[in-house]
């Protein structure tokens, strides 16, 4: 793979309530703190979420995966897709977090093992296991 010449891709969200948005991804999703800072004008963190790639997808791309993981058009022009061990597993803890299931684990054309959730935040997450030959 060529060498990037961006170090590092972060997305930054801007959330309502900040205790419950660090609970959800530190806590329920296990994201590593990086750094964290508070002072009178707010607080923030940044949490370790692994190799960061940038996907870009057409409206008719878009349409198709929302089909497959969801049954129906149901995301907005951002959408966080994380690679997880087990994908079903990691929605069962982020919904016991506070996450809304959008549907039931699903294995993709491209065999991964994917489950939609929307965070507390509203924000929608793709958790996705790569799948072997072996099976589903």
């Amino acid at each position: 793979m060529p060498q990037s010449p961006v170090r590092e891709l972060r997305l930054a969200l801007t959330v309502e309530d900040y205790d419950q948005a660090v609970a959800f991804y530190r806590d329920g999703l296990g994201l590593p703190v990086v750094e964290a800072f508070e002072g009178p004008d707010g607080s923030g963190v940044v949490l370790d979420a692994g190799r960061a790639t940038l996907e870009l997808l057409s409206v008719r791309q878009a349409e198709m995966v929302d089909r497959v993981e969801v049954g129906s058009r149901v995301a907005g022009p951002v959408r966080v897709a994380l690679e997880v061990a087990d994908s079903a597993e990691a929605a069962r803890r982020l919904v016991a977090g506070g996450a809304e299931a959008l549907a039931e684990p699903v294995v993709t054309p491209w065999r991964h093992r994917n489950v939609r959730v929307r965070a507390p935040d509203g924000m929608q997450l793709t958790l996705f296991s790569v799948l072997d030959d072996a099976g589903a």
